[in-house]
Formats: C-alpha cells, structure tokens, sequence
C-alpha cells in the first residue's frame, strides 16, 4: 500500500500565515474598503486568475496588488503596492513549522512506501520540503497545478501505482480526499483548524475523518494495513 500525502496544513502550517496576511492586507486598504467587501472581491480575483496562476505565494501576491488596484480605483499608491509585495516576501520566507507529532508518524509508519502530493508553486514547494527535514521519510514527491481526479490517476499510472492500492491523506476534501475517491483509492481526512475559502466542500462524504495524524497508524492498522 502506497500512502499519500499532502503538505500544506497537512505536514506544516500554511493557511494561517495567509489569513495573518490577509488582515494586514484589509488594514492596508482600509481607505477604500471594510474588510468584508475587502476578502469578497479578493476571491473573486483569486478565482479568476487560478486558471492563469496557478496556486501559491507568488499567484497569491498578484491577485492582491490587482485587488488592491481595483478596490481603490487605481489610487493605490506606490508605498502600498510595496507594502503589499513584503506581504509575499514574508510568506515565501515564512519558516516551515511542522504540525506537532508529524516526524513521529512518519517514521512509525517507516515500513509503508509514502510519497507526497501537493500543489502550489514547484520551486517554493520544493524549497520547503527541504527544508522541513522530511524529504528522506518520503519515496517520490510530486507537485502538480491541480488535484483532481485525472492528476491523480496520472501520478499512480506513472509510478505503477493501482489506485486500489494507495491512500491519500490530506486536511482538502476537494483536493486530497474526493478525487482520490473518484479514481478507486482510499482517502483519510485530516482538518487543519482553518480553511481556505477556495478548499471549502458542501455536502457529505464517505471517507474517515480523523482528529490529528497521530490516529492515521491505527486507522490503518484497522483496515490491515499494518
């Protein structure tokens, strides 16, 4: 059995370095808007531009200085585009901070093959499982544009992989658990403690949910996978 993993929110913290920045970016623009029309128009950005960007830091700091444009009638001055750009720089410098009991998991799960899936910018996403001292836990990494069911089906079939035979693990219903599903595969939801507004899913689903990493061996030895 092969077993996936996502990174961000999943391995280490991310999504809290984006709402911290996020409220510094609404407190920048406070001239021209109150921050609920503020966040409303930087999704609908956001949304726009993923098809061109992509995901990550640098897709991230473009949307906002073309929300701040646009939400300030072009009157957004110089000091603030540079205001909003440190905002990029000091995500793309955030420290990696593992989720507490992360390297436990993984080396008590040392005899499964494991590989990470995560998408995002490649040399950011690269940079960063370097430096989180987790690269040598995992046998492949791949970081792809999207998550979806055909990414998915793509890396198994690349690697030799039956989807009969992984599991991937993720705090992402939309990304890491559904498409997963889709293809055959068996999926494990892992909630961070907050979501980007663009992960979030409606509905129900049939995959387990556990509380933290450290419950994952015993799931997986319940299901014989020891």
């Amino acid at each position: 059995m092969i077993i996936g993993f996502d990174a961000d929110d999943t391995l280490w913290h991310n999504e809290d370095g984006f709402q911290a920045s996020h409220r510094e970016f609404e407190t920048l623009l406070s001239d021209y808007g109150d921050p609920t029309a503020i966040e409303e128009h930087l999704f609908e950005i956001e949304s726009r531009n993923m098809p061109k960007y992509g995901y990550g830091v640098k897709a991230y700091t473009l949307s906002l200085i073309e929300c701040a444009i646009d939400i300030s009638n072009g009157h957004v001055s110089t000091a603030q585009i540079a205001s909003i750009l440190d905002l990029g720089h000091a995500l793309l410098d955030r420290p990696v901070k593992l989720i507490d009991g992360v390297t436990h998991v993984l080396d008590e799960l040392g005899d499964h093959t494991k590989m990470i899936i995560t998408k995002g910018d490649l040399y950011h996403q690269l940079s960063r499982i370097e430096s989180s001292g987790l690269r040598t836990f995992f046998w492949q990494t791949e970081v792809v544009a999207h998550k979806d069911p055909a990414t998915y089906q793509r890396i198994l079939d690349l690697h030799g992989v039956d989807p009969s035979n992984f599991v991937m693990v993720g705090n992402s219903l939309p990304s890491d658990v559904l498409p997963v599903m889709e293809i055959g595969g068996k999926a494990v939801h892992v909630p961070y403690h907050v979501t980007w507004a663009h992960e979030h899913h409606e509905g129900d689903h049939d995959a387990p949910t556990i509380e933290h990493l450290g419950e994952l061996p015993a799931l997986l030895a319940d299901w014989g996978l020891r």
